[in-house]
């Protein structure tokens, strides 16, 4: 085909559908569900999706709130991730309502041409990024196994491409001691809390002998029930990232030992166990990147270059770890704001906002069609799809 036509043709596929996305953006915002109970949320995805045309199907990899929906019969498959979960108590803090409503118009936009380029069109709707991590859970359960190349843009408070991100892992800890009278009989009770603050103070001297990039934060989650009794169990959860998947497991024995250090000085039991699964290391596409920053110049947009630079923790970290991903940021007004605040919030149904899921939208989709017309490119992207196969097989 050619190029101007399909250009215009994506283009006005998603000018067509900018009433729908902006509402689907905006209906997000507006009843935002956390980790795993974004059941409204996936529903109005998947019935947006189902009135574009797509064979949409539910509750994917035993998740309710995930979902995969298709367009087109093409050998080259095309995916876009769709973010749609919110933040405890401050709501869609990191623009996840954007993110998904922009992932939803690129995909109703590259359907428009699908048949015409042999493409063939996945919209994986991926919940629980701020948590577990349902991307991770996703790739596992084989839904990314014939995408050719994954795709998604990022609320931000500006454009930019080729930044990576920090792997991250978290950790659910508690510990088990005895209980007793504070004043009467202390020593008759083991001190679940004082473990806990032992394995504290001892991640707090860690630090200096980390590597660079890496980061240990945690919070206390039950410390005890009584002043005057001796805690018998408390509770923490503790995150720590790095630059790198192989980073994270060297600094993840460091910090593991400190909390064994709480366990043998206290005599108390201690508890392990992973919270989610880890995020990998972002690692964007070049090709891919080249191609999204033409669209996007084409739509008077211009992004900033962040390449060796890292951004915060996601899962789409371990999708780019095995299928070729960009995972830019688009950007609007947030008045200084930054995400993973209430001020970053109030901007999610701005003007700007909007504008973003619509611009975010045709510039993920006229970057799939330069894929799909590109022999090289699609040469490229098809073997990878084969060699992941080959090696599964």
């Amino acid at each position: 085909m050619d190029t101007s036509k399909v250009r215009k043709a994506v283009t006005g596929a998603v000018r067509s559908w900018s009433g729908q996305l902006v509402a689907l953006s905006h209906g997000l915002h507006e009843e935002p569900e956390t980790a795993l109970h974004e059941h409204r949320s996936a529903a109005r995805v998947a019935d947006l999706l189902e009135a574009g045309g797509f064979t949409v199907t539910r509750g994917v990899a035993d998740l309710p709130t995930a979902l995969v929906a298709t367009s087109g019969t093409g050998g080259l498959v095309i995916g876009f991730c769709a973010e749609y979960d919110a933040l405890p108590d401050i709501g869609h803090a990191c623009g996840h309502n954007v993110n998904g409503a922009s992932a939803v118009g690129a995909a109703l936009g590259l359907a428009a041409v699908a048949d015409e380029l042999d493409l063939t069109v996945k919209l994986i709707g991926t919940p629980a990024e701020e948590d577990i991590g349902g991307k991770v859970l996703l790739l596992d359960a084989g839904a990314f196994d014939d995408v050719a190349a994954a795709m998604m843009v990022h609320a931000a408070p500006d454009d930019s491409v080729g930044a990576s991100s920090l792997a991250i892992g978290s950790w659910d800890i508690t510990y088990r001691g005895r209980p007793s009278h504070a004043a009467l009989a202390p020593w008759e009770g083991v001190n679940a809390l004082d473990a806990l603050t032992v394995a504290h103070t001892a991640v707090g001297l860690l630090r200096q002998q980390l590597r660079p990039g890496v980061a240990v934060h945690g919070i206390v989650t039950e410390g005890g029930q009584a002043v005057n009794v001796i805690p018998a169990r408390s509770r923490a959860r503790c995150e720590v990232r790095a630059r790198t998947v192989e980073q994270l497991d060297e600094a993840w024995q460091r910090v593991r030992a400190c909390f064994e250090a709480g366990a043998l000085a206290t005599g108390a039991e201690l508890e392990l166990s992973s919270h989610g699964r880890d995020f990998a290391d972002l690692r964007q596409d070049p090709d891919m990147t080249r191609a999204y920053v033409e669209a996007l110049g084409e739509l008077g947009r211009t992004a900033t270059s962040r390449h060796g630079e890292s951004m915060a923790s996601t899962d789409m970290g371990n999708v780019s770890q095995h299928v070729p991903t960009i995972h830019p940021t688009i950007g609007y007004e947030t008045g200084g704001a930054k995400q993973h605040t209430p001020e970053f919030t109030t901007y999610g149904k701005s003007p700007g906002a909007d504008r973003a899921v619509l611009d975010g939208a045709a510039a993920l989709a006229l970057t799939g069609a330069a894929l799909a017309m590109s022999p090289s490119q699609r040469s490229r992207l098809l073997e990878g799809v084969s060699r992941r196969q080959r090696s599964h097989s």
